[in-house]
């Protein structure tokens, strides 16, 4: 138990600190390259965020596991885990559109403990404790309370390999843009599962990400209320390809529109 606190305080602090780095650096990329495909940017400013983040974590946990976006896993067999993505939403950042986000999640066991989403430009920080709600800017949040579908707001993301890939997700959106209110696309899914624990959307779906995308937002989304699933109503674990997140009153509904 120790140890949780101590990683939930440390990660209050540097979150910050990258923030402030970002914020600093918005003007100020000096390296944009493509990881895979034309869609999947990284800039300097990503790489560097996230080694000041891993220098932080190190120098306290040098024994803990990390699952980080840039650098990859980095395993050290222990029980304690933490999944970082110095930027989530690189395109958006690269761009100068100020939808993107800081996010850090810690797991125990493979449970997630904890977990926090900093957008740097709207100074929204969203953060959860596992069976201790969930808050924005230090009060609490909750899910919306829309039943229908239809009068619904969504919010979705396409895969990287949308171009060459048949599995990309546009079948579901045009479907889902005739059925409900709208549905947005903001490109940072971290920041679209705060949304939804926020009630600004009702749903969000997603296909082809990856844990760091979501190991925090998820838990955030649980904590406001929400509820998480596969396709098909499957079980759901960070490592799924699918992700089907919602106020839980139009879950059901929302899922059978998805292929």
């Amino acid at each position: 138990m120790k140890t949780i606190k101590e990683a939930y305080k440390l990660t209050e602090k540097i979150i910050e600190r990258a923030s402030l780095f970002i914020n600093k650096n918005l003007n100020k990329i000096r390296k944009i390259s493509f990881k895979k495909g034309d869609f999947n940017l990284v800039t300097n400013v990503d790489h560097e965020v996230e080694e000041l983040l891993l220098k932080e974590i190190y120098s306290k946990f040098p024994d803990h596991s990390v699952i980080a976006e840039e650098s990859g896993i980095k395993t050290n067999n222990s029980i304690y885990k933490w999944f970082i993505d110095p930027i989530d939403g690189t395109t958006n950042f690269a761009h100068g559109y100020p939808c993107f986000c800081i996010s850090i999640a810690f797991a125990k066991d493979n449970v997630i403990e904890f977990g926090f989403i900093k957008n740097p430009v709207t100074d929204e920080l969203y953060s959860a404790r596992k069976n201790k709600g969930a808050k924005l800017n230090g009060k609490n949040i909750s899910v919306s309370k829309t039943r229908k579908l239809k009068d619904s707001l969504l919010v979705t993301g396409f895969p990287y390999d949308r171009r060459t890939s048949k599995i990309n997700n546009f079948k579901n959106f045009c479907n889902l843009t005739l059925t409900t209110q709208g549905v947005r696309r903001d490109g940072s899914a971290a920041m679209d599962l705060c949304y939804v624990a926020s009630g600004k959307f009702d749903g969000f779906w997603e296909i082809k990400l990856s844990p760091w995308d979501v190991a925090a937002g998820v838990l955030i989304l649980k904590e406001a209320g929400g509820k998480i699933t596969a396709f098909k109503n499957k079980k759901y674990n960070i490592y799924s390809k699918e992700i089907v997140a919602s106020n839980g009153k139009i879950h059901d509904e929302l899922l059978k529109y998805l292929s």
